[in-house]
């Protein structure tokens, strides 16, 4: 089993987050995992970017080799097309909805969500308006985990676990609110990615 992933977004979305949620579950699965991340700008707006690679067997490198990713989950619809060259023909896009309009020229949103909707496999996730639902509008990045978990080679009891603990020293409701994101996250985007 090898699952290489993509994970894009601007600074202060997240996207480190749910990396490192992904890891510490596939890990604890017994899995093997590398990462490597790259940092735009250190405030927010920057451009980030992870590889994330899981396999049950040796990991040759931290990249993913362009047009060998098996899912990329964005918190922005624009940056999900920066990396798609990524994408093997097989695999998933797993995006938000909502633009992250940073850039002057950026392109009329809806026809940057057209060109997503003609992937074979991708899922466009309301995931402001879910993460409003659940409680706690930071949460939009665990929205993000459950849209993308029917695609992960993890069960979502160990990626909510996962969640649970790293929220276990805050607030009690903040770590009840984000497992809620992750639980409409995963009911928005079907339950049956395969």
């Amino acid at each position: 089993m090898k699952k290489d992933i993509i994970l894009a977004g601007v600074g202060g979305q997240g996207v480190l987050s749910i990396a490192a949620i992904v890891a510490q579950a596939a890990a604890a699965e017994g899995l093997k995992v590398r990462q490597s991340e790259v940092h735009g700008m250190a405030q927010r707006g920057g451009a980030v970017l992870a590889h994330l690679r899981l396999s049950d067997t040796v990991i040759p490198g931290d990249l993913v080799p362009r047009g060998g990713a098996d899912l990329i989950i964005s918190m922005e619809p624009l940056e999900s097309l920066r990396y798609v060259e990524w994408l093997s023909p097989r695999g998933a896009l797993v995006t938000a909805a909502d633009p992250f309009i940073n850039i002057p020229n950026y392109p009329a949103p809806e026809k940057v969500l057209q060109t997503i909707r003609a992937f074979p496999l991708f899922r466009i996730v309301e995931a402001a308006a879910l993460a409003k639902e659940a409680g706690l509008v930071r949460a939009v990045n665990m929205v993000m985990v459950g849209a993308a978990s029917p695609f992960l080679p993890l069960g979502a009891e160990r990626l909510e676990g996962t969640i649970a603990a790293m929220f276990a020293g805050k607030d009690p409701s903040v770590g009840e609110a984000n497992r809620r994101a992750f639980r409409l996250g995963r009911k928005n985007a079907g339950e049956d990615a395969s």
